[in-house]
């Protein structure tokens, strides 16, 4: 298991350049606008206010990177599909991440976070066949999950596999900010992936 020591936010990042250099393994987190990232970030690294959580969705435009235990770094990814984000915007997403994913070689991983409630929408679905395509080992995670009762889980993660093209439902994680539900099988994903 790994026990989070130390978390703290080192850099905002646009274009390449700006990445932080030294080579440590990455774990990206990519989800919709106002999936609930900021306080998975916040409740898995046990820390408040270290990923600012906005009222407003598609308030991330920047690749934010938090260094953990000196070993590795999330890495969040700014929510994709918001509305009221203009075109330009989005097209600005696409390019960046295009570049990050392509170029990116300490990547170990990428979290894909979607809320249990809903069934993905389009830009989850191309999301997730964007990384099968490019072969990046993907986790999904389903956020909100106290918003329902846990009898519910496995009725909405099926909706969400079949939606995914995801074998098996039970390889989707359903995790709760508010109750902490997830927060140990996160983490043992993360252990098993080598990180400390």
């Amino acid at each position: 298991m790994i026990v989070i020591r130390k978390a703290e936010y080192v850099a905002s990042a646009v274009k390449y350049e700006q990445y932080p250099t030294g080579g440590l393994p990455e774990i990206a987190m990519a989800g919709r606008s106002n999936v609930g990232k900021s306080s998975l970030i916040n409740r898995f690294l046990g820390r408040r206010n270290l990923a600012r959580t906005g009222n407003t969705p598609g308030k991330t435009q920047t690749l934010n990177f938090y260094r953990v235990n000196d070993a590795w770094f999330l890495v969040d990814l700014p929510g994709y599909g918001y509305a009221k984000v203009a075109k330009t915007v989005n097209a600005h997403w696409g390019s960046m991440m295009e570049n990050y994913f392509k170029r990116r070689e300490t990547l170990r991983a990428v979290i894909q976070i979607v809320d249990i409630r809903h069934a993905p929408s389009r830009e989850d679905v191309e999301m997730h066949q964007w990384l099968r395509m490019r072969q990046v080992p993907t986790m999904v995670v389903a956020t909100k999950a106290d918003k329902i009762s846990r009898g519910q889980w496995l009725k909405h993660l099926t909706i969400i596999a079949k939606a995914l093209e995801i074998e098996d439902a039970s390889l989707i994680l359903p995790f709760s900010a508010q109750t902490g539900a997830g927060v140990e099988e996160l983490n043992e994903s993360l252990s098993e992936m080598g990180l400390a």
